[in-house]
């Protein structure tokens, strides 16, 4: 009789000890080969407005999710409080690059345990819930001509829409320091970032010095469900980012910027039955 061999634990997975361990090397690997790329990170601060308002929006803090205790997503508002100090008023100079994880450091003093995304499967850990606050600053950067560096979309639909005000997939996973939200000011003004909270709502802004001349608008097009030859459901649909002339209201230019194709992870009893398409 054949005995299969266990499958290996990872370093990391040998305790606290060695995660903590792992995840130092990882973060100084990213660092040095920062270094070595020559990039230049936003460092300085303002809490002075500069005057233009590029993109502004809110998002609700607390959403009832199935399966998710409402604990979590109170600690995430404090998570979110804590790192927002970190962020808010920090000054983007042309050629320069934003990094979350630069900024807000590792998530150890005052952090609660807030909901976690690991392998497709939710959880809890330290700090958990900050990927409201990337995913805040990603929405705003996408109605500018500024150039994301780093992004690491969610693979996985994992909750049914509550309350969606923006098009599916435009999220963004950070883990400290392997997975960064990061972009570049590639435009010839400074930018600022402002973000706060109140019992409610998370607010987020991107001013510079000067107005800008184009909008942008993100829409979903096809959304809908399709099952493979397994009978496993996938949600699917195509973004795509439209650049309008703000003065002639004329479209510049049309660019898919996403393809969904996100497993769904959630009860398929809950898929709306209007949107399921079947080949």
């Amino acid at each position: 009789m054949i005995q299969l061999e266990k499958e290996r634990k990872l370093f990391c997975e040998h305790g606290k000890i060695c995660y903590e361990i792992a995840l130092f090397k990882e973060a100084k690997k990213k660092d040095i080969k920062d270094i070595m790329a020559g990039k230049k990170f936003a460092k300085k601060f303002s809490k002075e407005n500069l005057e233009y308002i590029w993109k502004s929006d809110a998002k609700i803090l607390l959403r009832n999710l199935p399966g998710v205790d409402m604990q979590l997503q109170r600690n995430k508002v404090v998570n979110l409080k804590l790192a927002s100090k970190k962020i808010d008023g920090i000054i983007v100079k042309p050629g320069e690059e934003f990094s979350f994880w630069n900024l807000v450091g590792r998530t150890r003093k005052g952090y609660l345990e807030g909901m976690v995304v690991h392998n497709g499967k939710i959880g809890k850990g330290i700090g958990g819930g900050l990927c409201q606050m990337a995913n805040m600053i990603h929405w705003l950067v996408l109605h500018t001509p500024m150039e994301v560096t780093e992004l690491h979309h969610h693979s996985d639909a994992l909750f049914p829409d509550v309350k969606r005000r923006v098009p599916f997939g435009t999220g963004t996973s950070i883990c400290y320091k392997a997975l960064d939200y990061r972009f570049k000011n590639t435009t010839k003004y400074p930018i600022q970032i402002r973000v706060w909270l109140d019992d409610t709502m998370l607010y987020g802004e991107i001013r510079s010095t000067a107005p800008l001349d184009k909008k942008y608008r993100i829409i979903e097009e096809d959304n809908h469900y399709a099952p493979d030859e397994n009978g496993v459901y996938f949600r699917n649909s195509k973004v795509y980012r439209i650049i309008i002339n703000k003065e002639t209201k004329e479209e510049i230019k049309r660019e898919l910027i996403l393809e969904n194709h996100s497993r769904v992870m959630y009860d398929y009893s809950l898929i709306p039955k209007e949107e399921i398409r079947v080949n």
